[in-house]
């Protein structure tokens, strides 16, 4: 018996062109097979976060990315580690998302993987991206753990050429949508 496909929706936590992160979501899609269809959201028109904004009416990129985030059945993030966090603009978006009802994250099954040209491949910024995420109720998996270390030497021309770190996302991707099954029964 085959399933229909996990939506999920990738979410890049760099708005560089180029980045390690977003290429490393492009590496998830290639690897789902028929278990999964990423999506991809964009955090690039998103203002920052203002109450009396919100309060006048929530931007239209916010509720675009409310809806994706509401019509997926998974998240997985990709972030870059700035100064031991996630980037601001990650953080921007979440601080909308939270601000709205419903919750979007509530009861969405995570997944993070992180890309960095450090020897901890984004380790610091995963580690508080769930701690943001606790109180929105987000539900992660726990393994496998995916921090891509030097990710200048695994990425060219946008692709990533490193066999290992390939299988290690494919295993997350199966992870998610295991996860996903999991908590819909």
């Amino acid at each position: 018996m085959s399933s229909s496909p996990i939506k999920i929706l990738g979410i890049c936590g760099s708005l560089r062109k180029d980045s390690f992160n977003r290429a490393a979501l492009h590496t998830a899609a290639e690897l789902t097979g028929e278990q999964a269809q990423i999506s991809f959201a964009e955090l690039a028109q998103i203002p920052l976060y203002d109450q009396d904004l919100k309060d006048k009416r929530v931007p239209d990129s916010v509720e675009l990315l409310s809806r994706q985030v509401l019509d997926a059945e998974a998240i997985l993030f990709a972030t870059p580690e700035y100064n031991y966090s996630v980037p601001g603009v990650l953080k921007n978006a979440i601080d909308w998302l939270s601000r709205l009802d419903p919750q979007p994250f509530a009861g969405k099954p995570v997944a993070v993987m992180s890309a960095s040209m450090s020897l901890f491949g984004g380790a610091r910024a995963q580690y508080h991206l769930r701690q943001i995420m606790i109180y929105l109720d987000a539900h992660f998996i726990n393994k496998p753990e995916v921090m891509i270390a030097s990710a200048h030497k695994k990425f060219e021309n946008g692709q990533l050429n490193d066999e290992d770190t390939r299988q290690h996302i494919g295993r997350l991707v199966s992870a998610l949508c295991d996860w996903t099954r999991r908590l819909q029964r």
